[in-house]
């Protein structure tokens, strides 16, 4: 039974997707460890990767050290600790993705988070859009016009008739200082590739 009071961790994405932890300690430590409170078994996430920690205002989230970072709703938490709100989405280095329900919210029925549109796995290199990844990919150099140019939280609804307007923008500031040189060329089948002099 699920208590009702407490606040709650739910994995969104990630090997436990679908998994809730309840929140019942005044601290908590998220890790790959063993002897963590909430045991992440993926490699990129630090042995002691985060703590969540109640006070008298709440919950707070403190990074402990971890190699490869924290983010709340897409931002870095570094040294300073983090206020968690309801619905907050935590990253624990970009390989779970879980969301902090509070102690008085409603429980979401869904398990899938916030629906980003379009979501970027940058160390897969893979472009999902509304949960489904574009087949055939985003050639490499239109997945780093994406990556470069919009932002995660930006980055909804971008279509190729976008991304091809972006490249002819490019093309045409490239070439008012160079005119010489095509540094955005075009492989017929593929996308296209940086030719940098």
């Amino acid at each position: 039974m699920i208590r009702q009071d407490m606040p709650m961790l739910i994995v969104y994405e990630g090997k436990l997707e679908g998994q809730r932890w309840i929140i019942d300690r005044d601290r908590v430590i998220i890790g790959r460890g063993s002897d963590c409170d909430v045991v992440l078994p993926e490699r990129q996430a630090s042995r002691q990767h985060v703590q969540i920690e109640r006070d008298d205002r709440g919950y707070l989230l403190r990074d402990l050290g971890s190699k490869n970072g924290t983010f709340i709703n897409g931002r870095e938490v570094r040294d300073k600790p983090y206020r968690l709100k309801d619905g907050d989405e935590i990253q624990i280095a970009l390989c779970v993705r879980m969301g902090f329900v509070g102690a008085d919210a409603t429980l979401p029925l869904e398990l899938t988070g916030p629906n980003r549109g379009l979501r970027i796995d940058t160390a897969a290199k893979r472009v999902f859009i509304g949960g489904h990844e574009m087949i055939p990919p985003l050639s490499v150099a239109q997945y780093e016009i994406v990556t470069a140019v919009w932002a995660e939280e930006e980055s909804l609804g971008v279509s190729e008739q976008a991304i091809d307007a972006l490249v002819r923008r490019l093309r045409e500031r490239i070439a008012a200082v160079d005119p010489d040189h095509d540094y955005v060329v075009t492989v017929r089948g593929h996308g296209f590739r940086l030719d940098n002099r």
